[in-house]
């Protein structure tokens, strides 16, 4: 058993189009850190949040209705700990409802410390359950943020019942040709809200069209095809259809993303962060500039982030106590 320990987890790109709730891929950047500490005065496998911030005081420190606290306690019981309890201390990276796995990432970084603390006996897909856990509390039972967030690269999730099941997805090619030009307006877009914009039925030619489209999704990272993989995440005809016209400027922006270059170009999560494939990073940066461009111009928005980022192949890790974890310089460009 260690005293303490900090792990920071990456923000993640959801659904990528046609993948709505069965695919993710983690991204360099921005993220979220949780130093977890061993409290013996505590009551046995009990979380205590001493403190949030980045979040403007919105979070609760009720561990029992905070994503990190949840999935603290959920990763205690997996471990079968009952002779401490555990403080943690959360550091928000990533804005609440930006469509970049929020919640993911620090229940992600709050799974990982506390699994540190006692030697990470625990596997990283081990570890998916706990923060599952947390997301289905606050977010709704879906995979596709938390476990890309916790293992990191392209996560599939194959199936939710009976039991989960993952499949880690390699990217088939050079990953120095792959960027995700990611553009998050100020602007909320609640998950809850967002998913309540969905259909509850869809005709057989739509689900057609997104099954083919997610199988090129799947085919397009296996074969580490930038190409094949943007045009078939700017081919969803079904969530991004009632979701696009919720968020100012969306249609607008996926043009200019489109016209400066991009693969294609899609809603990152549930919004609203548009995401868009690029195959390198001068082209990729000029991409992201033309997305900015068009929130502020068509959308009326300013523009919080704009970055075009790599590949996080690691996911949550764990980083220097208060030194947080930046990326390499070469995998992320931040141009706002």
């Amino acid at each position: 058993m260690r005293t303490t320990a900090t792990a920071f987890a990456p923000a993640t790109v959801a659904n990528l189009g046609p993948g709505f709730d069965f695919l993710g891929v983690a991204v360099e950047g921005q993220g979220d850190v949780v130093t977890a500490t061993v409290r013996p005065d505590l009551p046995g496998g009990s979380v205590h949040i001493t403190s949030m911030t980045g979040d403007n005081g919105r979070l609760s420190l009720d561990a029992a209705k905070n994503c990190c606290g949840i999935a603290a306690s959920a990763t205690l019981k997996l471990l079968g700990v009952s002779s401490c309890g555990v403080s943690l201390e959360c550091t928000k990276g990533l804005p609440l409802g930006s469509g970049l796995g929020s919640s993911a990432a620090s229940a992600a970084a709050a799974a990982w410390a506390v699994n540190a603390l006692f030697g990470a006996p625990l596997t990283k897909a081990d570890l998916v359950p706990a923060g599952l856990a947390s997301e289905a509390t606050v977010s709704g039972y879906h995979a596709d943020n938390i476990a890309p967030a916790i293992m990191g690269g392209f996560v599939l999730v194959r199936s939710y019942d009976p039991k989960l099941a993952l499949v880690p997805l390699t990217w088939g090619g050079d990953a120095t040709q792959l960027w995700f030009c990611l553009v998050t307006p100020v602007f909320e877009a609640p998950t809850r809200e967002m998913r309540a914009a969905l259909p509850k039925n869809i005709t057989m030619a739509l689900h057609v069209a997104n099954a083919a489209a997610g199988a090129g999704l799947v085919t397009g990272i296996l074969n580490g095809d930038a190409r094949m993989l943007g045009a078939a995440l700017a081919d969803d005809t079904i969530v991004e259809v009632a979701r696009g016209p919720l968020i100012p400027g969306f249609a607008a922006v996926k043009e200019a993303a489109i016209a400066a270059g991009a693969y294609g170009c899609t809603i990152s999560g549930a919004g609203p962060t548009i995401v868009a494939i690029a195959p390198e990073r001068d082209k990729g940066v000029a991409i992201a500039k033309a997305m900015a461009d068009a929130f502020r111009t068509h959308g009326k928005l300013e523009v919080g982030y704009a970055a075009c980022a790599q590949l996080c192949a690691d996911g949550a890790r764990e980083v220097a106590p208060g030194g947080g974890a930046q990326s390499p310089a070469d995998k992320v460009i931040r141009l706002v």
